[in-house]
């Protein structure tokens, strides 16, 4: 058996990272509130529409207004992570990393 080392100081920069995911599920969310309080603050129940003589529920208003608040919201979760994201890009700071490699072999059984 033969070991072969190889030790190196290398350096790296370390930030901080916003994870999108979460901003843009939370925007979503925020999205489906505000269509609920749209909804019901400004609707008056079951009216008829004026342009089109269609009464439509509170439900599918609701879906309708969700169709505009959700990629809204999504939209606003985005950009505050960017935001974010640029304003920890300013605090990277270096860091050292100890690589080492070591390799292995065996002879050949016979």
């Amino acid at each position: 058996m033969s070991e072969i080392a190889q030790h190196r100081i290398e350096t790296a920069h370390v930030r901080r990272s916003p994870r999108y995911a979460i901003f843009i599920v939370v925007g979503a969310a925020l999205g489906i509130l505000a269509a609920l309080v749209l909804t019901f603050a400004f609707g008056d129940g079951d009216a008829t529409s004026s342009s089109t003589n269609v009464t439509y529920s509170a439900s599918q208003v609701f879906g309708f207004v969700c169709l505009v608040c959700i990629p809204a919201g999504i939209a606003v979760g985005a950009v505050v992570a960017l935001l974010l994201d640029r304003r920890f890009s300013r605090r990277t700071r270096a860091v050292r990393i100890d690589h080492e490699r070591v390799d292995v072999s065996f002879p050949d059984e016979a």
